[in-house]
């Protein structure tokens, strides 16, 4: 019988991640369905339960906004999980039990490997403080940077994501404290909404353009507001975020299938038809 998957969202009508999941089963000849469902805020709980009511339900993702109530609808967190305080990726698991993670952090990491954008010892600045930047702490702070820093408009908010994992390579700012940090950053993600709104994150402009790459977890039919900026200020490499949408999807097929898809050519896909 051919196990079932579904990602729950609201709204849900523009997510790619039956086509990914499609390309995904294709590519690695996997017989599976995997469907996208409109949730209501107040019912989403009860989709879940009656999605896993069938004993062909296998898994689920969730994007927003039902991120947190999936973490408090699953039996056990993963490590991720509970950093992030959100679920994006729930499993059934042999023993009826579900699991629910976060494959976001691992989603960034696996794009920035393949864009050759990160590498061990690098000083890594991350915009932005709100659940985007939550979930991507625990992958990046495993790459062993030499710094990651967290800035945000409002510090506190960053300072708040520091305290969740006290360690000496990891700090946190605000945006306008960034032009008192003396050497350049190897890598710049920007996980604010800024570029989603037509703006710039208000950062020193001297600190984009020493950056060794920006990558904006945000993603167009052509490049975000911020990545046109940094090639004006005369950044040479710089990604939007569609291929963290990729590796995300990737990392949740993994959790289901035990079988790692090739991410190069669903991008590719995926980019021609933005």
């Amino acid at each position: 019988m051919t196990q079932q998957y579904l990602v729950f969202g609201n709204p849900i009508a523009q997510s790619k991640s039956p086509q990914i999941h499609h390309m995904f089963a294709e590519q690695t000849q996997q017989d599976l369905v995997y469907a996208k469902q409109l949730a209501s805020i107040e019912g989403f709980k009860s989709s879940l339960t009656e999605f896993f009511s069938d004993p062909l339900a296998m898994g689920c993702n969730v994007t927003a906004p039902f991120k947190e109530q999936a973490a408090e609808w699953v039996d056990e967190l993963s490590s991720g999980a509970k950093l992030a305080g959100a679920v994006n990726t729930i499993i059934r698991q042999p023993n009826g039990k579900f699991l629910g993670d976060t494959t976001d952090g691992p989603g960034i990491v696996q794009d920035l490997l393949r864009l050759q954008a990160v590498k061990s010892g690098a000083r890594i600045l991350l915009l932005g403080a709100g659940g985007a930047a939550r979930g991507a702490l625990q992958s990046l702070l495993a790459l062993s940077p030499e710094l990651l820093l967290v800035a945000n408009r409002t510090e506190s908010k960053a300072a708040l994501l520091t305290s969740l994992i006290p360690q000496d390579n990891f700090e946190s700012c605000g945006f306008d404290d960034l032009p008192s940090y003396d050497k350049p950053f190897d890598l710049i993600i920007n996980s604010t909404s800024s570029s989603l709104s037509g703006e710039v994150p208000a950062v020193a402009d001297s600190v984009l353009a020493n950056a060794g790459f920006i990558y904006d977890m945000s993603y167009s039919d052509k490049p975000t507001i911020l990545l046109q900026h940094a090639a004006k200020l005369g950044v040479q490499h710089y990604s939007d975020g569609l291929g963290m949408l990729v590796g995300q999807a990737a990392e949740s097929f993994y959790l289901w299938r035990g079988v790692r898809p090739q991410v190069e050519p669903v991008i590719e896909a995926l980019r021609s038809e933005l």
